[in-house]
C-alpha cells in the first residue's frame, strides 16, 4: 500500500509549480497603491495654500478681520 503522506506531497507539488509568486505580486501592488492613496487622503488636509474651509466664523473669534462691525 502506498504511503498517503508521500502521495499528498506529490499532488501538492504538482498542483502549484510556480508557488505563491503571482499572489505575492498582487498583494504587494495593492499594498503600494493603497498606501499611496491613504497618504494622499491623509495629507491633503495639511496643504498650506488656503483652500481649506477656514472662514473665521467660529465661536473662538479666530480668523481674519474683514472689517464688518469690528
Amino acid at each position: 500500500m502506498p504511503d498517503t503522506a508521500d502521495a499528498a506531497a506529490a499532488l501538492l507539488a504538482a498542483a502549484a509549480p510556480e508557488g505563491p509568486g503571482d499572489t505575492l505580486r498582487i498583494v504587494l501592488l495593492v499594498s503600494i497603491v493603497g498606501g499611496a492613496l491613504l497618504a494622499w487622503f491623509l495629507l491633503r488636509g495639511y496643504r498650506g495654500d488656503g483652500t481649506g474651509d477656514d472662514s473665521g466664523d467660529d465661536a473662538t473669534g479666530g480668523g481674519t478681520d474683514r472689517g464688518v462691525n469690528a
